[in-house]
């Protein structure tokens, strides 16, 4: 169905603005873009992984990695007092070219390290996935929204132990100007055309993803 371009008072008509011969329009800023695009895993360690409400995360977080490299973007991973919290999981840190960076704060914002290599990849958007949803993803999330960047928020890459924890900070961080969006969503937004080099890649990575009940379903 066709734009319906109503008239204004004075007979003319309205809409959207003439685009003057130009076959294409400049994309949403929400929609994400290869270049200036960098991923943020917090936390995902072996013994607050175990606890958390399920792990639905943790396959969309590798396939997330797995794509990020495969497009050439950055990638940076936090550990939260790993002495405690155990080291990043198996299924993550066999991914890994760089040891995590290793934090005391909860928000990586915070941290003069993750700091440091956030500003040298010098990103406009950043991914944001881990654990958990309420604490050090949300600080996260909230102080990068402050500092001016644009943040999206897979809300199936990130968890909490309870449910209603992550369900809640979903809904704050939206309020406050991320963009809740899904794995899938992300990787082909990135992607932008099935001319893409990375196409056949990504898009297989994509059917890595789990589907069925509980787990996201591609409908």
């Amino acid at each position: 169905m066709g734009y319906n371009s109503p008239s204004r008072r004075d007979g003319t008509a309205s809409g959207p603005p003439a685009t003057k011969g130009a076959r294409t329009m400049q994309h949403h800023p929400e929609i994400l873009g290869p270049p200036g695009t960098l991923l943020v895993i917090i936390d995902v360690q072996e013994r607050i992984n175990a606890v958390m409400a399920d792990q639905v995360h943790l396959p969309r977080i590798t396939v997330l990695h797995r794509a990020f490299t495969t497009l050439g973007l950055p990638v940076l991973v936090t550990e939260q007092y790993p002495k405690g919290l155990g080291p990043t999981v198996p299924e993550l840190a066999r991914l890994l070219d760089a040891p995590p960076l290793v934090k005391d704060t909860f928000s990586c914002a915070r941290d003069e390290a993750f700091l440091g290599a956030l500003e040298r990849h010098r990103p406009h958007r950043v991914v944001v996935t881990g654990i958990e949803a309420h604490v050090c993803v949300a600080q996260t999330v909230l102080d990068l929204l402050h500092a001016g960047y644009q943040v999206q928020v897979p809300h199936d890459a990130v968890r909490s132990r309870r449910k209603a924890d992550m369900k809640w900070a979903l809904r704050r961080l939206h309020a406050a100007g991320a963009v809740v969006t899904s794995t899938e969503s992300a990787l082909f937004e990135l992607l932008d055309s099935c001319t893409s080099p990375h196409f056949k890649a990504v898009s297989a990575l994509v059917k890595e993803l789990p589907v069925g009940k509980g787990q996201g379903a591609r409908t």
